[in-house]
């Protein structure tokens, strides 16, 4: 196939407008390799990663493909400024960085100065112009059919808003998973789209099979919904026992499921026994604020058990409201050929209307 060229393809320098989003414990240098290979383009998802780990799987993705790729990272991460130094001595492939509460001006300018790209995600108007404002140089927008932490906004709606707003390119995410998209997308003025749950769902997904069957069993959108149980922030996720049971829980039932991922994540976040109890007790005190706060930096380990150790009604399984229409596992190459073809066939079609 020819390349499809946009201000996205030119900048990141893919063949293709599609990128593979960083979903945690899902995006590994496997899919990223493959999204790289099919003329995506990919973003490890650095944020479940511990620094040894990304180092890996940075050196497994520059062996096992030859185009750029991109690092996907949170500041509040506790190995944030490893991964910085990390994504900067390897900015001759890593093209960009993809973040959702980002760095500041001065770790954007050493980013911007080594020739790595800001590609932050956002599912607000104001987050966006902000993010411009701090030296973004892509915008992805996040509407909210997206999976994972999404906002209220419906891509349709928010697309065109920050279109108006931004000079920079503009990337759309959230619902999307085939060629008719990618070709409405670039009717709106967007410069590409982005997609996690569509990648999840391919042969090279990490993710297991008894944990892929409970995305092909859904049939029905309303089933994949936002909820604010796991860290008090609206996430969008696949209706399942554990879900139900964790908001159907009182204040004690909360604490301790934050207490047992917390100690699962201490080798990530090096929280000591002495902290988690001090935290314990504080949470007692205070409410839900500060359970809360303990689900922000514990909640991967409940996504950790669907997507690593196929225990899906154990944990949590995030997913954009696209699942509901996937009915099959191609793999990446099969996928990236027929989202392409489809956007041609509608554009072509677009194209010919008087």
């Amino acid at each position: 196939m020819s390349e499809l060229r946009t201000p996205l393809t030119e900048l990141l320098g893919c063949r293709y407008p599609v990128v593979q989003t960083a979903m945690g414990w899902v995006a590994d240098a496997r899919l990223v390799a493959a999204t790289t290979r099919a003329g995506g383009f990919g973003f490890l998802a650095a944020a479940t990663m511990t620094t040894e780990t990304l180092r890996e799987q940075i050196a497994a993705v520059r062996g096992a493909c030859d185009g750029k790729f991109g690092v996907n990272f949170h500041m509040f991460q506790p190995n944030a400024r490893e991964v910085i130094e990390l994504v900067l001595e390897n900015s001759d492939r890593v093209r960009a960085v993809s973040y959702g509460r980002g760095p500041d001006a001065r770790t954007i300018k050493r980013f911007k100065d080594a020739g790595v790209l800001c590609m932050p995600t956002v599912g607000a108007l104001k987050h966006a112009v902000k993010a411009v404002e701090l030296g973004a140089d892509i915008i992805t927008v996040q509407g909210a059919e997206g999976g994972g932490h999404t906002g209220s906004v419906p891509t349709t709606l928010l697309l065109p808003q920050v279109l108006d707003a931004v000079q920079v390119p503009v990337v759309a995410a959230g619902g999307f998973h085939s060629g008719r998209g990618l070709a409405g997308a670039l009717a709106f003025g967007a410069a590409g789209i982005a997609m996690g749950t569509r990648f999840l769902m391919t042969a090279e997904s990490p993710v297991p099979r008894a944990t892929l069957e409970k995305y092909l069993a859904v049939k029905e959108p309303a089933q994949i919904r936002a909820s604010t149980a796991v860290d008090g922030m609206p996430q969008r996720m696949i209706d399942n026992p554990f879900l139900l049971r964790l908001e159907s829980g009182g204040l004690l039932h909360r604490l301790f499921v934050a207490l047992a991922s917390a100690w699962r994540w201490r080798a990530h976040t090096g929280m000591s026994v002495a902290h988690m109890m001090r935290t314990f007790f504080a949470a007692m005190r205070e409410g839900d604020g500060a359970i809360r706060t303990m689900m922000a930096a514990n909640a991967p380990v409940l996504i950790q058990r669907a997507m690593v150790e196929g225990r899906p009604d154990e944990g949590v399984l995030p997913s954009g409201q696209a699942a509901a229409v996937i009915g099959s596992l191609p793999t990446v190459a099969e996928l990236m050929a027929s989202l392409v073809g489809e956007a041609r066939q509608r554009l072509a079609a677009l194209a010919a209307i008087q």
